[in-house]
């Protein structure tokens, strides 16, 4: 993908687009125009000889220093190499790559005062496929994500180390074997580079791009299982959605019905005397429907603080001013990766009660564990012992981040966010949710084979036969521990979204 960064917003498609894959990024004229003028205001304001924080100041409670002229550059990169605390695995390149191109959007709005090239080398960072090793801990969400941002800066001034290929070396090998000179940093810049909520938004953009695989794939099994236990699509009728009128009810309820359109299975027992289901099969609209309705508020959030200025102070060449405030603050995606936390552990409890109503034969009429010759077989009996380990796990996981503020910098920044926390744990859920939803296809896979030679819908039979080019059927004890891997890749990658991208948020523009 080529992506000129202008005055436009940068949509939630490209912003997946850029998380999936390598880019190039370019700044357009109006954005080298707005960057040049801000710098124009800074360069005055230091020659004014105007106190100013982080120009000519010290920083956090260290603020009241003023900082004499012959010492700013000094200054910034002391910040830069001193802010670089960061701990625990590093951040993969598809994060890393989102915090990049995050940085140059904020940067190229003009009103953090930094210079041209300073984004143009992030730009080249991008461009040459050059990622910073950014430690994963660290930052509290609230004067930007310092100490991640800190060693994205370490690369710029040719210090730290950065992946290239896969394979982690020194910065400045990076930057000259890709042609590139370390930065010096001007007054301001380091200041600039450090404040941002980018990482924080990064981590929270792509649980928001996973969770949408996850929701396409319990839907993918939601309806499969409605099938196997010969469940009704009755509740999925339109007109008990629309008389509630939640949009992600009406969403969900269209989907399963498209999924379970010509099951064979479903027209011979329309007739049935069961009359209704368990609320695992019933309410689905419902309980999907209101994880898509946060995953839908989550998206218009994160997409907002995507495209967000989010340093501190900032400059406003028009008026010439340069105000302190804190935009840096990152609430806003602690709040929504914590919404988010909640949609994600109820897809997965509610996946976890479909196991279990799968493998019960007195409730889904299916056999026992979903095996024959119960008793010899153990069957699914322990996979469903596990999707309900993961479940649980999620349930603690849940627990907002945001209420644990904690005062840093000697009470200087005394509430902050969380956010970075809030977003990364999301995670390690993800990975939870998309192994019990692994769980989930199999065992629905095996409930509908059980009913051949009638078959399920068409758009069913064709899961089930993504499905078995990974794993084949059920007919004597194995362990399914490697296919329920090879499953959740297939969750994890989307392989399920085509029944559901109309639906999606960053797939349905």
């Amino acid at each position: 993908m080529n992506l000129l960064v202008e005055n436009q917003l940068v949509s939630l498609a490209d912003l997946r687009a850029a998380w999936h894959a390598p880019l190039t990024v370019g700044l357009g004229d109006d954005a080298k125009r707005r960057v040049a003028e801000s710098r124009e205001l800074i360069n005055e304001v230091v020659a004014g000889g105007e106190q100013v924080y982080g120009v000519n100041t010290g920083f956090g409670q260290l603020a009241q220093v003023r900082i004499s002229n012959d010492e700013l550059a000094h200054l910034q990169e002391n910040l830069v190499r001193s802010h670089a605390v960061g701990v625990g695995e590093d951040l993969g390149d598809d994060i890393v790559r989102l915090v990049m191109l995050m940085k140059v959007i904020a940067l190229a709005e003009g009103f953090s005062g930094v210079r041209v090239e300073l984004v143009e080398a992030i730009c080249a960072l991008i461009n040459n496929n050059i990622y910073p090793r950014i430690p994963s801990q660290g930052s509290v969400g609230a004067s930007g994500d310092l100490a991640p941002l800190a060693h994205l800066a370490c690369v710029l001034i040719g210090v730290g180390e950065a992946r290239v290929g896969g394979t982690v070396v020194p910065a400045e090998l990076a930057l000259r074997e890709a042609g590139l000179q370390p930065m010096s940093l001007a007054p301001k810049e380091g200041l600039a580079l450090l404040n941002g909520t980018q990482v924080s938004t990064a981590l929270a953009l792509a649980a928001v791009f996973r969770t949408e695989h996850i929701l396409a794939a319990t839907l993918a099994a939601g309806a499969m299982a409605s099938d196997a236990i010969k469940g009704s699509d009755t509740p999925f009728d339109k007109r008990i959605q629309s008389v509630r009128g939640h949009g992600g009810q009406i969403a969900v309820a269209g989907v399963l019905r498209d999924l379970m359109r010509g099951s064979q299975i479903r027209a011979s027992h329309r007739k049935c005397d069961r009359v209704q289901d368990p609320y695992s099969i019933r309410c689905q609209p419902q309980v999907a429907g209101a994880c898509l309705d946060v995953l839908r508020h989550v998206c218009k959030v994160i997409e907002t603080e995507a495209n967000a200025v989010t340093d501190n102070p900032l400059v406003f060449a028009d008026s010439g001013s340069v105000l302190s405030g804190g935009n840096f603050h990152a609430e806003p995606v602690a709040l929504a990766s914590d919404y988010l936390a909640l949609a994600i552990s109820e897809l997965g409890a509610l996946s976890e009660r479909r196991i279990a109503l799968l493998i019960d034969s007195h409730l889904s009429g299916l056999p026992a564990f979903l095996v024959e010759e119960g008793g010899l077989n153990s069957g699914f009996m322990m996979a469903q012992v596990t999707a309900a380990a993961l479940a649980s796990e999620n349930k603690s996981h849940a627990h907002p981040a945001s209420v644990d503020s904690i005062p840093t910098s000697a009470n200087q920044e005394d509430h902050v966010s969380m956010a970075t926390f809030a977003a990364r744990r999301l995670h390690g859920m993800l990975d939870n949710v998309a192994n019990i939803v692994a769980i989930e296809l199999l065992a629905a896979a095996q409930g509908v084979e059980f009913h051949h030679p009638q078959e399920s819908s068409p758009a069913i039979e064709k899961i089930i036969a993504t499905l078995r080019e990974v794993s084949p059927a059920y007919t004597d004890d194995r362990s399914l521990s490697a296919d329920f891997a090879r499953v959740a890749r297939l969750v994890n990658d989307g392989a399920f979204c085509e029944f559901s991208s109309s639906i999606l948020p960053s797939m349905a523009a």
